[in-house]
């Protein structure tokens, strides 16, 4: 087919309009695209609402305007129509694929922000675990110092069992250091010893006499060197306490020196019992660190962990005594069978144990129900008896003089004083009578002599009638004199609260 023939005003094209059917349409070249859109639907009955696309014989999409370019009807344009339902749901599909298209980019671009975003918490992480490093190498080199600042204070003032501490700074001398008079001799037997008169040497020297006269050397065969070099021992493991030191050791062993004299003990003792008793004063409180138990317990120290919070000072003394006579050349036990060392140990064991306070009632109340049918060839009776000695002779700084009782009770205080000022230091719960802003001689005095001395000094007095004079007679006395100092400290704070009271009231008139 030829171009169709037209004015200069008009112009004909040939639509294919299917079966097989071409339709001619003119129009003029000054139609608008919406013209000539409205003359196609008209002329195939088209809806205007469908969506014409006119292709040419290669299937290239013409634009519907007048400059159209012009064809055939053997090569007619081609009309493709999609109806409004048609176009809906191939938007819908082409929605789908886009939204489908920009999910992908977007789950790319998410991808790579969180790759972006992954690798900046890396590099961060990795930067706070270098810091986080050195931090801990900081914090292990810090500790590894604290550690050995307490190892250096343990070498120093351990509570432990220290091989260093065990080994003597001096040796026997020679030749004879100190020989007693007679009149030593003598007034050691007597509670009015006054055991501020002499140094660390003569009172070795006075605890080794002891032995002798006591005929423990003899009846034990204790090599006297031997003697001389575990006593020498024994001094240099009490520490330098106000109160807790070498010469408490001494002034309880001369107690119960004397005691064993006044109540003629080696008459109703074995010469086991004796060697028990005086060896048990001499060690009773070896290495004793100036704290008691409560502050063990209660600042959880080595000691109380060790032994478990049950008596951890009385079983560290105990353990610090077997160490020593554990070396062969302090061992006054060397030559002793077995089976009597064995005896010799407990012994010493169970009256070490009974000095603590804590078992004060339960030791009195078990000897109050054995007194008025007390045996003597009992052990288990004996036994409780020599623990109520030990006890006695432990606290009995107040049946001696007041000249040489007194400053003991200074010692103590300022014992206590220095355990209470490091408790409220460290949070810890502060007993009143060490407390310095609660407690004060008088009053602490009184107290402990006429509730804890007083009643047990009875109760072997009602066994041994011979210590009422020399033991039981001095502790009323001096409950009688802190007494009379209460109530002279009474009256003095009664007079000064009144002439404050007169003073204030004073103050107020004018």
């Amino acid at each position: 087919m030829g171009s169709a023939s037209s004015t200069h005003r008009s112009k004909a094209i040939f639509l294919d309009i299917g079966d097989n059917r071409t339709q001619k349409v003119i129009f003029s070249k000054y139609c608008s695209p919406s013209d000539i859109r409205e003359l196609l639907c008209s002329t195939t009955g088209l809806a205007r609402s469908s969506a014409i696309s006119l292709l040419d014989s290669d299937n290239a999409i013409i634009s519907i305007d007048p400059t159209m370019p012009t064809n055939t009807a053997s090569s007619p344009y081609r009309v493709v129509a999609l109806t409004g339902a048609q176009l809906s749901e191939k938007d819908e599909v082409f929605q789908n694929v886009l939204a489908q298209v920009a999910e992908q980019f977007s789950r790319a671009f998410k991808i790579n922000e969180l790759k972006s975003e992954v690798t900046n918490r890396l590099s961060i992480l990795e930067k706070r675990v270098e810091l986080e490093g050195l931090k801990v190498v900081e914090i292990e080199k810090c500790r590894n110092d604290i550690q050995k600042l307490r190892d250096i204070i343990e070498e120093r003032s351990s509570s432990f069992l220290d091989e260093k501490m065990l080994i003597p700074h001096r040796d026997v001398p020679s030749h004879p250091k100190y020989t007693l008079s007679e009149e030593t001799i003598t007034s050691l037997k007597q509670p009015t010893f006054d055991v501020w008169l002499w140094e660390a040497n003569e009172m070795l020297s006075c605890l080794e006499h002891m032995y002798h006269s006591l005929g423990l050397v003899k009846d034990f065969n204790i090599n006297p060197v031997t003697l001389k070099r575990w006593l020498l021992h024994v001094e240099g493991n009490y520490r330098n306490n106000p109160f807790h030191n070498f010469r408490h050791c001494f002034c309880v062993t001369q107690m119960m020196y004397s005691v064993i004299s006044i109540c003629n003990l080696q008459e109703k003792f074995s010469q086991l019992d004796i060697l028990t008793l005086i060896s048990a004063a001499v060690c009773h409180d070896l290495d004793h660190p100036g704290y008691n138990n409560s502050y063990q317990i209660n600042a959880r120290t080595e000691l109380a962990v060790r032994y478990n919070d049950i008596s951890p000072l009385e079983n560290h003394h105990c353990a610090v005594a077997f160490q020593i006579s554990s070396q062969p050349e302090c061992n006054i036990f060397s030559n002793m069978d077995p089976e009597i060392f064995k005896q010799v140990r407990q012994g010493i064991i169970n009256l070490i144990l009974a000095t603590d306070m804590a078992r004060h009632g339960e030791i009195l109340d078990n000897f109050k129900q054995k007194i008025e049918n007390f045996d003597f060839s009992n052990e288990e009776d004996v036994t409780c008896l020599k623990m109520v000695l030990i006890k006695c002779c432990d606290i009995s700084n107040e049946v001696r003089p007041m000249e040489v009782a007194e400053p003991w009770v200074e010692c103590l205080l300022q014992e206590y004083f220095m355990q209470s000022d490091r408790e409220k230091s460290e949070g810890l719960p502060t007993a009143p009578f060490m407390d310095r802003d609660k407690v004060t001689k008088v009053t602490a005095q009184i107290g402990f002599i006429k509730f804890v001395l007083i009643p047990m000094f009875e109760l072997v007095a009602k066994l041994f009638p011979q210590i009422e004079g020399p033991l039981v007679q001095p502790l009323r006395e001096s409950r009688d004199r802190y007494e009379e100092l209460k109530q002279i400290d009474d009256a003095t704070n009664e007079i000064h609260k009144n002439k404050n009271e007169s003073l204030s009231i004073g103050g107020k008139k004018k």
